[in-house]
């Protein structure tokens, strides 16, 4: 997203087991966005929760990849619609509060390859959310893999607490994507798939581009902000 934004953009890795160690608060100060990516197991997982949760109410520009998106929605469960000990069952099989669950197709599988949703899926995008804008369309298709989904009995409650639906599946029975409005934050966005097996250096994915513009904003505003 650096070479569409005209910018340079210097990228620092952290560990989330660190930001659980230390927290969010000293670990993330002095950045411009956050991209928390995919991945498996439960190590480190609060610690993604915790970095969102600062993201969200920092403003902080923020994209979410996969697990990222999932624990994007634990976060907004637990703290912005008051579902308290909200959980993915992948970590925590008891939670009060599954918003992430495994897919009812895949219930009773054990080979762990044999579960994943696994390559290139359409998706349908809501008519006014900041994805359709990034995209300039309404319909894509995007690369997954993983096994667990946002749990759809949830969609309403979660909705009604201001998360926006931004994309499904076309048949709507499976979120892709999840943002916040525009007036609530500079840019909040979650994606069940992986936009960088379709990103170049050159050609960046439009949800990239999106968040490196976002970023330089939040950049400037900050320079702004010292400077007064």
């Amino acid at each position: 997203g650096g070479i569409a934004n005209r910018t340079q953009v210097r990228v620092q890795a952290i560990k989330s087991e660190t930001i659980e160690q230390e927290g969010a608060e000293r670990m993330l100060a002095g950045f411009d966005g956050l991209i928390v990516p995919g991945g498996f197991g439960e190590r480190g997982v609060e610690g993604k929760v915790q970095a969102i949760r600062y993201a969200r109410e920092r403003k902080l520009p923020f994209l979410g990849i996969c697990l990222g998106m999932q624990c994007a929605v634990i976060d907004f469960a637990r703290h912005a619609a008051s579902l308290v000990d909200a959980h993915s069952t992948e970590f925590f099989r008891d939670t009060p509060h599954p918003v992430i669950c495994l897919m009812e197709e895949q219930e009773g599988v054990t080979d762990k390859g044999g579960t994943m949703r696994l390559g290139s899926q359409p998706a349908v995008l809501a008519p006014g959310s900041r994805s359709a804008a990034a995209y300039g369309r309404g319909e894509v298709a995007e690369r997954h893999r993983h096994r667990y989904e946002f749990n759809g009995g949830y969609r309403q409650q979660l909705e009604a607490a201001g998360l926006v639906i931004a994309g499904t599946s076309p048949d709507n029975s499976l979120v892709e994507i999840v943002e916040l409005p525009e007036n609530i934050h500079p840019w909040f966005v979650a994606v069940q798939f992986h936009p960088e097996f379709k990103s170049k250096p050159t050609a960046a994915h439009p949800l990239f581009a999106g968040l490196v513009e976002a970023a330089v904003s939040h950049h400037v505003a900050g320079k702004s902000a010292a400077a007064s």
